[in-house]
């Protein structure tokens, strides 16, 4: 099972930062639980956001040349505000560092300008051919998947700023 935590990316300047957003609904099946009477974004969840907002522009920044991006690390880890059904938590991504795989990265998410967490996380990207007994091709494919994903999550982005990011590939917008 997938869990998505980012509705679209609405900014992204490759090898330097990126912005995102997670539009929380009360559908969200784990709010049921989290909890009843008072329905919020689990925290491990806006870490999840954060991680993926910050692998989305390492695996732009690499021109999606690594099928798999982990996270390593998380460092300085902050909440600071409820993130609860009918918010949008923006947030951004700026690289800090590169040295060799690992990426480490400033994320700060907020609702409405507010702070609601924070902190630096340090991914890991790679291809698991590079470090696993796994085919080649498996590699491949993972990135045409993550490359259509990335489509999809910049499909409201202006159309020349998305051509810019991946020229290689046509994004269409549907009418």
């Amino acid at each position: 099972m997938r869990f998505s935590q980012l509705d679209r990316i609405t900014e992204l300047e490759k090898n330097e930062s990126i912005t995102a957003l997670k539009c929380l609904s009360l559908s969200e099946e784990y709010l049921q639980d989290h909890f009843p009477r008072f329905p919020i974004m689990p925290g491990v969840l806006m870490v999840e956001s954060m991680f993926q907002t910050s692998m989305w522009l390492v695996r732009c920044s690499h021109d999606f040349e690594h099928s798999t991006v982990m996270l390593r690390e998380t460092k300085s880890l902050t909440f600071r505000d409820f993130v609860q059904p009918g918010n949008s938590l923006e947030v951004k991504a700026k690289i800090k560092s590169v040295k060799g795989s690992l990426t480490t990265l400033q994320v700060n998410g907020t609702i409405d300008g507010a702070p609601a967490v924070k902190g630096r996380l340090v991914l890991d990207a790679y291809n698991l051919a590079q470090r696993q007994d796994v085919d080649p091709a498996i590699d491949g494919y993972m990135n045409r998947e993550f490359r259509i994903k990335f489509r999809q999550l910049c499909s409201q982005m202006d159309k020349s700023v998305r051509t810019s990011l991946m020229p290689e590939m046509t994004i269409t917008t549907p009418v």
